[in-house]
């Protein structure tokens, strides 16, 4: 089928689209072009200033022993981090063609320290291998909650606003202090809800490796300060859930030895 393209242009204007006849394949390819350009933006997420209510309630996370039966699906405890493998998932295919073998996976991994301090109310973490800084938490409800970095204040728990996984591969968190630590997880599935989170208390001188898509936000001591070994996958692909926004609660994590 032939078909008819009449181009409109004013003085210093480009060439503007008034009419065309075409067959089935221009018309389709025309309604891709308009798809993708009408494709909503990813909203960029401030882990410093997060965009949450200065009050809200409390969902009280379940805790429990970590031990190798408890973390079935979720990880996997670790007795030394040297050389511990970290499983980097494979491109997934666009189609019905394959990847071709050996590729997809070749980005490997990055390491660094993991560190977590609290400042007053408030829990900052930075991560070195990925060169990132976040604000996980606070001790008490932001609006209530002070930075004075004098006052070590009442960290019996940490209030998340936020969690995350990554489809790129896994994560190993170990204490290089030796220290004890609590990490709220939750199984793969992007319909997650607060009801689905358990927090696991690791005993110190273990560490963690947390399986690819499993719901976490980092792990947290049960000092005013720590350090971690942290592996992961070098792609780094984190997909976010804002807990304070899409639940109106903040997840209550205790942070203590379980009864």
């Amino acid at each position: 089928m032939k078909y008819t393209l009449v181009l409109i242009r004013g003085k210093n204007e480009k060439p503007k689209l008034n009419s065309i006849k075409h067959d089935s394949f221009c018309n389709t390819e025309i309604m891709k072009q308009e798809s993708s350009n009408t494709m909503p933006a990813v909203k960029t997420i401030d882990y410093l200033i997060p965009d949450v209510p200065q009050k809200l309630p409390f969902y009280d996370v379940p805790l429990l022993k970590a031990t190798p039966e408890s973390l079935k699906n979720y990880g996997e405890l670790v007795d030394d981090y040297h050389d511990y493998p970290v499983e980097i998932v494979t491109w997934p295919p666009q189609g019905r063609r394959p990847v071709d073998a050996g590729t997809g996976n070749e980005a490997g991994t990055v390491s660094g320290t993991f560190e977590f301090w609290w400042q007053g109310d408030y829990l900052y973490g930075k991560n070195q291998a990925v060169n990132d800084q976040y604000l996980l938490g606070w001790s008490k409800n932001p609006g209530e909650a002070q930075k004075d970095p004098e006052n070590s204040g009442d960290h019996e728990r940490v209030l998340l606003w936020h969690v995350n996984y990554h489809p790129d591969g896994g994560q190993l968190f170990y204490p290089l202090d030796g220290l004890p630590f609590v990490v709220p997880l939750a199984l793969p599935g992007d319909d997650v809800k607060p009801s689905d989170f358990v927090a696991f208390y690791v005993d110190g001188g273990k560490g963690l490796y947390i399986h690819p898509n499993v719901w976490h936000e980092g792990v947290f001591p049960l000092t005013e300060k720590a350090t971690f070994y942290d592996k992961q996958g070098k792609v780094h692909a984190r997909i976010s859930c804002n807990i304070a926004q899409e639940f109106g609660v903040f997840l209550s994590v205790p942070l203590k030895y379980p009864s």
